[in-house]
């Protein structure tokens, strides 16, 4: 029997929610085929199946939370008879070989064969698979690599693309070699920071490119003293949210639970962490208190902020699970607001040009099975606009404290759907044409609203447009993607009266919202980038001169 844990979903991701299964018990199933649809933060991805066999057993139900390494699903493989005799077989000869190595060898020796074996099971899982995606399992084949001899650098030692890749580089340094397995802990302690406890054995071509040491030291689930060396530590959306509300930073809270041999921790253990901590800081609030200081009593009111309120139900109400795509973006919207001191510039363009350039090339757009709607407009003027003043291009780094100034302009398009509020990201605007920008963006919102957008196609963005005008509104104070440090908000396309040579006529206009960060963008530099983009919006024409 194969048990398949519920694999790594994203950078991070703990969980997800079982939307739909596509098996049932006593389907025959085969590598690659879709096992379920699992919902995590915005996106619903496919779980495929790593092996061939019959399902024997689903392990959640539809809309229940499946933590990332628990059970899944249970396959019997074909072949599982054969796969046993010869693994008793090969037993057999194990036992027989080391007889006669404990016969002939020395003690050291001995110990050398011993550290081996113990290496390549502590490698292994407990039936001896290799923990891999069937893209990664396929790249595997393609490049006439043994995947169950990779080493893998993913969470739990699963092996990744890289590794294959690695794998096939290095493949005639590794056969040349006679050098032993290097061990992990000489790597990781050369600097006298990290922990002395043996993790893995590794070889040289994996501790040339660092990869594998970087993995076996993330490894370590580690005690309260290692765990402010941790680079990685997985956690559900709730208790990051809880951990960013006590202000306790995740990765310095001691645990010794894993899930899929990466640390883990709950939210009981980030609580218990800040109360540690605001004990000690209480301790010292008070100490400064006792000398005239007025430290505890701002301590004391800085705690009771952080407590929750329960609310109860009455008659005729009824309450549905705030997690999934709603918990992930109430969760980013808070960050947001929490975070960044949000400044909103409103203004108004009249946009007779970009409604007549739309008529004109709506017809040769459909030419190409295209709908041509403003929206591809407004993205490309945008990305115009970034050109010419490029501080709305950029992210704040503010662990580094750092403004990072973007070259490409991925702009992202917010989508509003069924299950939330989305945003795909189209990469390099500025080397598209119209026709396939549109294109690209009807695809992407298209698939957004189907739940069949991959997670990576909402990731990167530099700036974001939101359209709130397609619903009827007219001015918001949209809020920023962070880390991206600025929005633009897009109202209703409508006639409205506009002073014209001393007279009130109707003219076609488009209200603009553009809210920015105002640690990173001034208030003039938002004026200036809209001034700009009206430019465009005026005359979409102004495009060709780029």
């Amino acid at each position: 029997m194969f048990e398949f844990n519920l694999p790594d979903l994203g950078e991070g991701v703990a969980e997800g929610e079982v939307l739909t299964w596509h098996v049932s018990p006593g389907d025959a199933v085969t590598e690659d085929q879709v096992l379920a649809e699992v919902e995590t933060d915005k996106a619903a991805v496919d779980v495929p199946s790593p092996v061939d066999g019959v399902v024997q057993e689903l392990h959640a139900e539809v809309g229940e939370m499946v933590q990332t390494g628990e059970v899944l699903i249970t396959i019997d493989e074909a072949g599982d008879a054969e796969a046993d005799d010869a693994a008793a077989g090969s037993a057999d000869n194990a036992e027989s070989a080391e007889a006669t190595t404990e016969a002939v060898a020395d003690d050291a020796a001995s110990e050398t064969t011993a550290a081996d074996a113990s290496d390549q099971s502590d490698a292994s899982t407990a039936d001896g698979r290799v923990f891999a995606s069937p893209s990664v399992r396929r790249l595997a084949r393609e490049k006439g690599v043994d995947i169950a001899a990779v080493d893998g650098s993913g969470p739990g030692g699963r092996v990744t693309e890289g590794d294959v890749e690695a794998a096939t580089a290095s493949a005639g340094e590794t056969a040349d070699s006679d050098d032993g397995p290097t061990s992990v802990v000489s790597e990781a302690s050369d600097d006298g920071d990290g922990p002395t406890t043996a993790v893995s054995q590794v070889d040289d071509a994996d501790t040339d490119d660092g990869n594998a040491v970087k993995s076996a030291v993330r490894s370590v689930s580690g005690d309260g003293q290692a765990a402010a060396s941790r680079e990685q530590t997985l956690a559900t959306p709730a208790t990051r949210k809880a951990a960013r509300e006590l202000d306790v930073n995740i990765d310095a809270v001691p645990t010794d639970q894993t899930r899929d041999g990466q640390p883990y921790v709950d939210e009981s253990a980030v609580r218990t962490y800040a109360e540690t901590q605001q004990a000690a800081q209480a301790a010292d609030a008070e100490a400064v208190s006792a000398e005239g200081g007025a430290a505890g009593t701002a301590a004391k009111a800085g705690d009771a902020g952080t407590e929750t309120t329960a609310v109860e139900t009455g008659d005729g109400e009824r309450r549905e699970p705030y997690r999934g795509v709603r918990r992930s973006i109430g969760e980013q919207m808070a960050r947001s607001r929490r975070e960044v001191p949000h400044a909103t510039h409103h203004d108004q363009v009249v946009v007779s040009g970009l409604v007549e350039a739309r008529e004109r090339l709506a017809p040769l757009a459909e030419e190409h099975d295209v709908t041509l709607t403003y929206t591809p407009f407004v993205v490309k003027c945008v990305a115009a606009a970034l050109d010419q003043h490029p501080v709305l291009n950029t992210a704040l780094d503010t662990e580094n404290e750092e403004i990072v100034y973007r070259d490409v302009h991925n702009i992202g398009v917010a989508a509003a759907t069924d299950h939330g509020l989305v945003v795909p990201v189209v990469d390099d605007v500025d080397g598209k044409g119209l026709v396939e920008l549109a294109d690209e963006i009807n695809d992407l919102v298209g698939r957004a609203r189907e739940r069949d957008i991959e997670r990576s196609e909402m990731q990167g963005g530099t700036f974001t447009v939101t359209n709130f005008g397609a619903i009827g509104g007219e001015y918001a104070s949209p809020i920023i993607n962070v880390p991206e440090t600025a929005i633009l908000g897009i109202g209703a396309l409508k006639e409205r009266p506009v002073a014209e040579d001393g007279e009130v006529v109707a003219k076609p206009t488009l209200p603009l919202s553009l809210a920015i960060d105002h640690r990173v963008i001034d208030g003039a530099d938002a004026a200036r980038f809209v001034n700009t983009l009206k430019e465009y919006l005026a005359d979409p024409t102004r495009l060709l001169l780029e």
